[in-house]
């Protein structure tokens, strides 16, 4: 249950890490009014609506769903009957996926789609919890299951068919499908038999692994319709950064207000990212960020070609 509290880099120049702060134009600060010490932002879509939940889920503190709408008009959802809900995945049309918690302490995936719930529970026969994290235009949703031992399998269900991933990963001993876009293209993260946790992407039925560059763990949380992915990255002093990721082009992000801990989960087709960190005084804050479109490596790649040409001409 991470998001409770909580690459392949081929051509050399994919693999380029841009500095956090200086491509990002804006930080917005939202914390629930609900609650001033505890907002998680989770899912964008390209309204700029926003799935989350305020609360730590601890003894008297459950998680309480919302949907935002900026710059402060926040709309209460939470499945009906529940102990605690998370909103995490928010589609175009503003259908949005998540999970809750019963009476019985027991996980389940769900939808809200036009204003309907629906519980989504993985059928495995050895599944004993549910969590939806994603959700495209076309109400295909992601999210994972898990066994009793506590290992967890990555899918994606539409109209009730259940699609497992986990054959396509290199490895697991436990992965979670974090996002899905509009062409079934799945985001997600898996740990491997030596215990490091890498992203993935999984495009065309075809598996990428998503390791930020000298990373010591990196999960990706969020995918847009354009190939770009978002998620967090643990440096080697052991502090938590996000990062937006462009075809092998690397944005380390970190809010101003925050203490090493950094998280982007959302990214829409604009470059809007959501997220959240934990400020001075332990407090975990939201924000949302406006990125600009990073360059392509391609594009740097002959930039600096046509330079290198240009100053060897003129030394000529």
């Amino acid at each position: 249950m991470r998001r409770i509290v909580p690459s392949l880099c081929i051509p050399v120049l994919a693999c380029t890490v841009v500095p956090a702060l200086a491509d990002v134009v804006s930080f917005q600060t939202v914390i629930s009014p609900s609650d001033n010490t505890f907002t998680q932002l989770l899912g964008i879509n390209n309204a700029g609506t926003i799935a989350g939940y305020f609360g730590s889920g601890a003894a008297g503190h459950p998680n309480q769903g919302f949907v935002l709408t900026l710059p402060g008009t926040y709309t209460s959802e939470n499945y009906p009957g529940s102990v605690q809900t998370q909103v995490v995945g928010i589609n175009g049309i503003g259908d949005t996926a998540g999970f809750y918690i019963d009476t019985a302490g027991v996980n389940h995936g769900f939808t809200d789609i036009g204003g309907t719930f629906t519980t989504v529970d993985n059928p495995n026969p050895t599944s004993v919890l549910t969590q939806l994290l994603g959700i495209d235009d076309g109400d295909e949703v992601a999210g994972y299951w898990q066994n009793a031992a506590g290992t967890q399998f990555p899918f994606t269900e539409v109209g009730g068919a259940f699609k497992g991933l986990n054959s396509l990963l290199p490895a697991n001993t436990s992965a979670q499908a974090t996002d899905v876009d509009n062409a079934g293209d799945v985001s997600g993260f898996f740990t491997d038999s030596g215990g490091v946790t890498h992203g993935f992407v999984i495009v065309g039925g075809v598996e990428t692994t998503i390791d930020f560059p000298g990373a010591a763990l990196t999960e990706v949380l969020g995918l847009n319709n354009k190939g770009q992915l978002s998620g967090f990255y643990v440096d080697s002093a052991g502090n938590t950064h996000g990062f937006v990721d462009t075809t092998g082009q690397f944005q380390s992000i970190d809010d101003p207000n925050g203490v090493g801990a950094t998280t982007i989960n959302g990214i829409n087709d604009l470059g809007q990212v959501a997220g959240f960190y934990v400020d001075s005084t332990g407090n975990t804050d939201s924000f949302v960020g406006s990125t600009p479109e990073p360059v392509s490596a391609m594009l740097l790649g002959g930039a600096l070609v046509a330079l290198g040409l240009a100053l060897r001409k003129k030394r000529t």
